[in-house]
């Protein structure tokens, strides 16, 4: 039987958090939420998700930072991570340069982020 890949969500807005929640089970993954960057971390700590999609504009903790200290957590598993960003001045370089694997924009184009999605993660995990 087939294991669900377990993506941890993150995001400041609920509402952003609950959609991506919808489609990301409708494609059949096993979804977590976290609604700030420490949250995000506590998450991953005790879970180790297959995959983090995370907002990179939150308040006490961004992004960037998040990724950052994933990276620089010795204990932790590698978990690619896909950034999430409505901000339009954006750089794919300083996403790249904290760690991440991938972005993608806001408004969220949901076929581009499910082929970045299934691009990331091993398939073998589904066979």
């Amino acid at each position: 039987m087939p294991v669900a890949d377990r993506i941890l969500v993150v995001d400041d807005i609920a509402d952003n958090c609950f959609l991506l929640q919808a489609v990301l089970e409708q494609e059949g993954y096993e979804v977590e939420l976290a609604s700030s960057g420490r949250e995000a971390l506590n998450r991953i700590e005790e879970q180790h998700p297959d995959l983090v999609l995370l907002d990179v504009m939150m308040p006490e903790m961004n992004g960037f930072e998040v990724t950052q200290q994933i990276r620089q957590n010795d204990r932790l598993p590698f978990i690619p991570i896909l950034l999430v960003t409505g901000y339009d001045q954006f750089s794919p370089a300083e996403g790249f340069e904290f760690g991440a694997d991938d972005f993608i924009r806001k408004p969220i184009d949901f076929d581009i982020l499910l082929d970045r999605i299934r691009a990331i993660l091993p398939e073998e995990r589904n066979l």
